[in-house]
């Protein structure tokens, strides 16, 4: 099912692609292919819940398969010291017979064999310890909290992956699972079941024989091993390519400015890249947002001061002499997010919260660098942007990218096309009693806008209404960069808000995910 699921994905994808920049005679098509186009790659954007609900399968049938082996290992002891009857007893005592070896069927071999010892002295035991624990340092260490306030520690405890899978394909190695073998003449279960006396005397009733299955572990892992390998080759082909700064700023709010430039590196808008610096660790890749628009000659990202690794390269950076050369850095990737569809669609809604601004900077960057070439294949008609932010100082990094859409739009007569608005949500009276003072100037007082900064949090009911309003017959693409909280609230909204008419006003939502 999966296979199949895949390749009409792929098909469609592939066909989306081809159709996306044709003419007006395969509109329908491109409208449809659009339409599964973006299907499967929200579908493919929830490649982290996907990979977390597995690994919480894997938790459970870890559980449930250790349980099982314990109980056994209890039962096979109880079995070799006859408890469970005379036939458990006899099996039990099945010896290798001396033409075929390992042919006998309960692993405990003598009374003074516990299931303690089993586990430890055994390669299914010893390999199912160590595999067990690897597993549970990498599902705790990968709790919320750790991964946040710890960063390094959820980075190399999950990479105990390796030692798991080299466990998993050796754990079967000792065969201490076991059936019964195929003997010639044929042992009869029914007619030898009850004369465990004649077994091996009678024709009807050889000695039993038994043999642990085949390792096939390996099987199932050795393909995703090599794809594996080859993705780190490539990640090191890409670590050893030379980066160079362009330019190197220190934002308000202990934010960090990286300009940087890469030979043959191309991007589309809300793209990420995985970054390296090998002063601060040569392991350690840690994924940001690009700010900058595809038109650039450079790429740039924003770096909020969040955990050591944050930290650590910020007082670099702030140490460095005047005019001098930032820390060699490597970069990785780039990698798509959802806001790649934000052009897929006539109307966007983009919500950022703090420094989940970034992704929206770099489509508003290429919204302005589209108006100034006169780009015929800028579909989008309308944007509504929406930050959220603690501090008055976090908006100034962003605030003059704004000034500059406010003027582009006001020269081209579309003041309606962008409609942006500004939520304080980390304010006293203070703050108040500031712009009540000011509250007659043109421009807003903590941005320079003329579009005033709102003190709180949005009320989402009225702004999808007036969004639903507004655009009465569109497809609008709630797109976030945000705490979970509020993509929980907003997904609500879109829902809430999408009309059962197709031909009315329809939200989907998009989220980004790290």
């Amino acid at each position: 099912i999966f296979v199949v699921w895949m390749g009409i994905n792929i098909f469609l994808f592939v066909y989306y692609y081809l159709f996306y920049d044709q003419g007006p005679q395969f509109e329908y098509t491109r409208e449809l292919l659009g339409c599964c186009g973006r299907t499967m790659r929200k579908q493919l954007d929830k490649n982290l819940t996907f990979h977390k609900l597995v690994a919480y399968m894997i938790a459970l049938m870890t559980a449930v398969h250790t349980v099982a082996h314990l109980l056994n290992a209890e039962w096979y002891t109880n079995s070799f010291q006859g408890q469970y009857g005379p036939l458990a007893g006899n099996l039990s005592m099945l010896d290798d017979s001396s033409e075929l070896k390992t042919t006998y069927l309960n692993p405990v071999r003598s009374n003074s064999t516990t299931p303690t010892l089993l586990v430890f002295t055994t390669i299914a035991g010893l390999t199912g310890v160590v595999i067990t624990l690897a597993l549970i340092l990498m599902i705790t260490s990968s709790m919320e909290v750790i991964r946040r306030s710890y960063y390094e520690v959820f980075w190399y405890t999950h990479h105990l992956f390796i030692i798991f899978f080299a466990g998993l394909v050796f754990h079967g190695a000792g065969r201490i699972v076991r059936s019964q073998q195929v003997t010639d003449p044929p042992h009869n279960t029914s007619f030898c079941e009850d004369q465990p006396e004649n077994w091996g005397k009678k024709p009807e009733c050889p000695i039993p024989q038994f043999a642990g299955g085949f390792p096939q572990t390996w099987m199932w892992v050795i393909g995703p091993m090599i794809i594996y390998l080859c993705e780190r080759l490539l990640r090191f082909i890409r670590y050893m390519q030379p980066v160079s700064y362009r330019k190197i700023v220190i934002r308000p709010s202990k934010v960090l400015e990286l300009q940087l430039v890469k030979p043959g590196f191309k991007m589309a808008v809300g793209q990420y890249v995985f970054l390296n610096c090998p002063a601060i660790s040569q392991l350690e890749w840690h994924p940001f947002t690009m700010t900058s628009a595809p038109e650039e000659d450079f790429f740039s990202v924003h770096i909020r001061s969040v955990g050591d690794w944050t930290e650590d390269l910020i007082k670099m950076v702030e140490n460095l002499p005047e005019g001098g050369q930032g820390p060699k850095m490597a970069v990785d990737g780039p990698f798509g997010t959802a806001s790649e569809d934000v052009f897929d669609y006539e109307v966007s809604m983009l919500v950022g919260a703090g420094i989940g601004v970034t992704p929206f900077a770099s489509i508003l960057k290429s919204i302005w660098y589209k108006f100034k070439d006169s780009d015929p294949k800028l579909r989008t008609k309308r944007i509504y942007f929406y930050w959220l932010c603690r501090e008055t100082y976090a908006f100034e990094w962003f605030a003059d990218l704004l000034q500059v859409l406010e003027k582009e739009m006001e020269e081209r007569g579309m003041r309606d096309f962008l409609t942006y608005k500004l939520y304080l949500t980390g304010w006293d009276q203070s703050h108040v009693n500031h712009a009540m003072v000011h509250f007659d100037k043109d421009t807003d007082i903590i941005t320079g806008l003329k579009q005033k900064t709102s003190y709180g949090r949005p009320n989402w009911d009225k702004e999808f209404e007036q969004v639903r309003q507004e655009n009465p017959s569109s497809v609008v693409g709630t797109f976030l960069c945000g705490p979970q909280a509020l993509a929980k609230d907003l997904e609500k909204k879109c829902v809430k808000y999408s009309d059962v008419d197709p031909r009315k006003t329809k939200f989907y939502f998009n989220k980004e995910n790290f």
